[in-house]
Formats: structure tokens, C-alpha cells, sequence
């Protein structure tokens, strides 16, 4: 059996290499291998356990479970577990455990040792306007690994460093740690302080709280308690894993039977602040940069929720309009991104929205800096052509 000694000392080993790391993965078949900067890269380890093989994932997967009967539960009955795991001194985890191929597979997602702030991960300016609601419904979405939790703690940062508020926390697992400033803070974790994310933000609400974080809202019963929290009065975070500002409306309101949707449909339009998506890419200097879409609940977005989308009236036209009421669309970021020279063209059109759009602001960027616009050469008009045939 691997003694946790031994494990931290492999982990430390893998840390040192690749100190700028966002992930290690452990899988049969595979030598222990980093990510990092969205490329995995192979781990040379001191002994060198190879390709590794189903005793020695289990091993590693054992060591880190550590009798915990809660996990060893969701890992037989789901396929998978959560947990947090830290290596004294060097560095704190997010750890998946999961079942595949008859073997297990492992995933830790290295959490920064600080908690991040609006200012040090420059925050577009509309996240400042966000920490200072004072109740209301704000979500961040986004797929998995695009940064979302990283996010949400620079928001509860910028809370708890600003007003002197009672902030409550509902994670899967605790990700970032954060210091009494101003505000108190208050984490709870999934498994050890409460039992599911309905029941967790319902005690939350005879908890006092003015500001609550739900790592993520997964189903109707989780949404209708944090609307009914934001309509109380609280200042309500949270995650949904969607791609953009209109989808995340539209899964809330798929999330009820058609005879409640207008009642939710209202209920949304009247409790809902902002919805910021997100999405990770590489950065042509190196590492990555997040784009960010920002949908800011005003008169026309209100009345888009309330009626649904038209032909004429879509969530996108309102973001793309709306700069002045700090929205922002995902393709306007990004164009923005490779007029920078952050990204390359080819990150910025794999990640648009809408293509055709995102290509002819990118065209007008490179007809400004009297670059190509097009890779057609040697065109010439046919002047022997008889117009008469």
C-alpha cells in the first residue's frame, strides 16, 4: 500500500519539472503525464514507474481516498468521486477519480495556494459593477477547466475585501481558501458539511448570509431555491456548465415543465444580474487567456426572457448593441484578443460564436494594419472575352 509520504513525494517530483502545471493525469497504459498549457507532456519519475498499469492507478487513487467511505460510495454507485488533496507547501488540488475501461483513471487540477483577485487576473471592469449587488442572481458558465471557480473567488475577493458582509460558500470540493477581509467567509464543502447542493442552499438561508456562492446548480430543485434566495434579498453566485450568455437562459427555463415556464420565465427576468461565459485558449506568448462574454440584465434582455428570442430579437444582437451597458460578446472579445496579438487568428475563429461575423471583424482588423485579407492571388479580368457570344 502507497503511504501518503510516498504519494506527496511523487507529486513533488512531478511539481518541480513543470512548476507552471494545470493538471497531472494518471491513467493505465500511460506514464504519469502534465498538462501544461493545454499540451500533456510525459513525467520523468525517480524510481520510473513506467507505463503505469491498474495496481499502481488504484494505489495512487487509495492513498488519496483515505478511508473515506463517502467517496469509495459515489465511486462504485456514479463511476466517480470529488475531493481536495494538498501537498503541504507546494500545492492544492482538485482531484477526479473515475472508472474506465474496467481500471481507474485520476485527474488533479492544481489550485493556486492564493486566492485570485479581480485586479491580478485583469477582470474585464463590469466584474467590479457585479461586487457591489447587493442582491440578485449572478452565474458564471462555461465547460469544464475554462476557469470558472478561478473566477467566482476573484468575485468573492472583491466582496469580501469591500464590504463587511457574511459570504457563504457551497463547493464541490473547496477550491480556494479564503481569509475573514472586511467580510466573513464561511466554506462549506459537499460530502462533509452538507449532502446536496438543494439542501446546502437551503439551510444556507436561515445561515444569515448576505452573499451565496453554489458551486454549481445541477437540477430544478437547486435553480428554484437560489432564485427564491435572490428574491430575499441575497446576492446569489453560481456555475452552470453552458456554452454561452443565451443557451444558460434557455437550459434554466428547459429545467421546468412547459406549464411553469412563464412563472419562471418571470421570475428569471426579475432576479437575474448578470451571466458571464467564458472560454480558455492559448495565448501566442505562451500559457492561456480566458474570453469572456458578459450579458447585463437591462430593459431588452428582460423583455427577451419574459417573451423568448425572435428572428428580429436574439440574446446576441442585444450583446453585440449593448457595449455601453457593459455587455460583451464572445466574438467582439475575441477579435479584440487578435487585434492585441494575444491570440492567433486561427484560436480566435476555432473559438467563435458566430464564424461568418467573427471573420469579417477580423478581416476589417488586418485591412487596417494593410495585411491580406484573402489567400486567393493572380485574378485578372479576361479582356479577350467576346460579350457578343
Amino acid at each position: 500500500m502507497l503511504l501518503r509520504s510516498q504519494f506527496d513525494h511523487l507529486i513533488g517530483q512531478v511539481l518541480d519539472q513543470f512548476p507552471d502545471l494545470s493538471d497531472i493525469i494518471c491513467t493505465v497504459g500511460k506514464p504519469v503525464q502534465a498538462e501544461v498549457h493545454g499540451e500533456l507532456t510525459d513525467v520523468r519519475l525517480a524510481p520510473d514507474p513506467g507505463l503505469l498499469v491498474p495496481w499502481q492507478v488504484e494505489s495512487l487513487a487509495v492513498c488519496m481516498l483515505s478511508g473515506n467511505m463517502r467517496l469509495y460510495r459515489d465511486l462504485v454507485q456514479r463511476g466517480s468521486c470529488d475531493l481536495s488533496y494538498e501537498v503541504r507547501g507546494q500545492g492544492r488540488f482538485r482531484v477526479n477519480v473515475f472508472q474506465q475501461q474496467g481500471s481507474l483513471a485520476l485527474v488533479m487540477r492544481k489550485l493556486s495556494m492564493q486566492v485570485p483577485t479581480l485586479e491580478g487576473l485583469k477582470m474585464p471592469a463590469v466584474f467590479r459593477d457585479m461586487a457591489r449587488e447587493k442582491f440578485g442572481l449572478i452565474l458564471v458558465t462555461g465547460a469544464t477547466g475554462t476557469g470558472k471557480s478561478t473566477s467566482l473567488a476573484a468575485l468573492v475577493d472583491g466582496i469580501n475585501a469591500s464590504s463587511s458582509q457574511h459570504i457563504l460558500t457551497l463547493e464541490d470540493p473547496v477550491e480556494f481558501v479564503h481569509t475573514h477581509k472586511k467580510g466573513t467567509v464561511n466554506q462549506r464543502e459537499f460530502g462533509i458539511d452538507f449532502d446536496s447542493f438543494a439542501s446546502g442552499l437551503r439551510a444556507a438561508l436561515r445561515q444569515a448570509p448576505k452573499v451565496i456562492l453554489v458551486g454549481e446548480i445541477r437540477d430544478k430543485e437547486t435553480i428554484s431555491i437560489a432564485l427564491e434566495a435572490a428574491e430575499t434579498g441575497h446576492l446569489v453566485l453560481g456555475t452552470l456548465h453552458t456554452s454561452d450568455t443565451a443557451q444558460t437562459i434557455n437550459r434554466i427555463i428547459g429545467m421546468f415543465e412547459l406549464g411553469e415556464e412563464r412563472l419562471i420565465r418571470g421570475r428569471l427576468a426579475e432576479s437575474l444580474k448578470y451571466i458571464v461565459s467564458q472560454r480558455l485558449m492559448p495565448r501566442q506568448q505562451g500559457g492561456r487567456v480566458a474570453a469572456f462574454e458578459v450579458l447585463v440584465n437591462n430593459i431588452r434582455i428582460r423583455e427577451l426572457i419574459q417573451n423568448g428570442e425572435q428572428e428580429e430579437k436574439t440574446f446576441a444582437r442585444v450583446l453585440e448593441s449593448g457595449t455601453n451597458a457593459g455587455m460583451i460578446h464572445f466574438d467582439q472579445y475575441l477579435a479584440d484578443l487578435f487585434e492585441r496579438g494575444t491570440v492567433s487568428e486561427e484560436i480566435a475563429m476555432l473559438n467563435g460564436s458566430d464564424k461568418s461575423n467573427l471573420g469579417q471583424m477580423i478581416d476589417r482588423i488586418k485591412s487596417r494594419r494593410g495585411e491580406k485579407v484573402t489567400d486567393i492571388e493572380g485574378l485578372e479580368l479576361d479582356t479577350e472575352y467576346d460579350l457578343t457570344k
